[in-house]
């Protein structure tokens, strides 16, 4: 009876799934994804019971199969992409997309390990507000900053001034593609799984990183540049600039530039003021009298010094709070295509015996709040002028 059971579950999500292709092939979409929320229901049921009427099994069912019933297996993620990317993502399902792009979709759990390799290294997009979108344009209201005056004094029987009601503000989205190519051998593509989907995805990873980091510094960099001479200047920065609503949750970002100076500073004790944070030895600090305030370092290789023609090195520093300054809006869709005769300058993927893999990402980056931060630079000039005058 138990056997009976998952054959009668077998055949249920055998029948699912004829009918998620059919409705498929139909174009009824939203009834395709509606059968497959069924058939991930009965897949579920099916693996609960045979876990436990059979938890030693070794997946076959000791009764007689139905005609036609094939146990559904578990998908390799890994395997699927790589043969998908074998056969240049031809004959398979896109899972979404806007058709005028083309493309494959690059799947949920492949984008996860992209996102996860993504992060392995110096990203800007976890100290912005991100928030996912799924429209290619829209709009967010929000309240603008506004000094309070507080209540005023009324006397008996007189009337309640008016006070200054809420002010509010529209920011306005307009996602954008962004894209890039990846020449590799053909012998890749006859390589293991593993290796193909590696190889994809920290090149997919490690594009995206560095697209992500070029969108919010040149979001970043509208804002009015402020030149610092020392850490006085910082301070004031932190104190009176950004005051109080933003002190407490402001940090210092900059590059290994930034690093080298802010790690040569020291006190009157002749003790450095950039300190590992005692909780987090991880996290870098600088810590000057009242004034203890986070350090986020990015390689100069993703966040260079502008150096002039005057040979002036100027080291950026980003201070303040980019979660509420910075707004990231990710449509949070990757689109992958192959080809084996494109040409681009020089490289002739038919001659050469390659196959380019070009991948389109989209999303925006706008100000949220100008008031939350500070693009401020240093000139690396300053220190050489000083040591000549000590």
């Amino acid at each position: 009876m138990r056997n009976k059971k998952l054959l009668e579950l077998l055949n249920s999500i055998n029948a699912k799934k004829t009918e998620v292709i059919d409705l498929s092939n139909e174009g009824k979409i939203e009834e395709a994804k509606a059968a497959k929320e069924e058939l991930k229901n009965l897949q579920e049921q099916f693996d609960l019971l045979k876990d436990v009427i059979d938890p030693d099994g070794d997946g076959q069912l000791s009764e007689p199969q139905a005609q036609g019933a094939v146990p559904v297996q578990k998908k390799d993620s890994t395997s699927e992409f790589a043969n998908a990317a074998r056969s240049g993502f031809k004959n398979v399902t896109m899972t979404e997309g806007s058709p005028a792009d083309g493309g494959y979709t690059v799947p949920e759990d492949i984008q996860t390990k992209v996102n996860e390799y993504r992060s392995a290294k110096k990203s800007l997009i976890d100290l912005v507000d991100v928030e996912n979108v799924t429209k290619p344009k829209g709009s967010r209201t929000f309240k603008k900053r506004s000094q309070q005056t507080g209540f005023v004094k009324v006397g008996e029987g007189k009337k309640i001034g008016a006070k200054t009601t809420p002010q509010f503000e529209r920011m306005s989205y307009e996602i954008s593609k962004y894209a890039g190519y990846l020449p590799v051998t053909n012998e890749l593509l006859s390589d293991s799984d593993t290796n193909i989907t590696g190889t994809l995805i920290s090149w997919l990873g490690d594009e995206s990183r560095v697209t992500r980091n070029n969108i919010i510094l040149d979001t970043v960099k509208t804002q009015k540049k402020q030149a610092i001479t020392g850490l006085d200047d910082i301070k004031k920065i932190l104190n009176v600039t950004l005051g109080q609503a933003f002190k407490s949750t402001s940090k210092i970002t900059t590059n290994d530039d930034g690093l080298q100076w802010l790690d040569t500073l020291k006190n009157s004790k002749d003790e450095y003021l950039l300190q590992p944070d005692p909780a987090n030895p991880m996290q870098l600090r600088i810590c000057a009298g009242a004034t203890i305030i986070p350090v986020f370092i990015v390689p100069n290789e993703d966040m260079p010094s502008d150096v002039s023609t005057e040979g002036h090195r100027k080291v950026p520093f980003i201070i303040g709070d980019l979660k509420e300054g910075v707004k990231f809006f990710d449509r949070n869709l990757m689109s992958i295509m192959t080809s084996e005769i494109a040409a681009i300058g020089d490289l002739n993927a038919f001659e050469e015996d390659l196959t380019i893999f070009r991948a389109i990402e989209r999303e925006d980056c706008k100000i949220k709040d100008s008031a939350a931060f500070v693009y401020a630079e240093f000139d690396l000039a300053d220190l050489t002028v000083k040591a000549s005058k000590a």
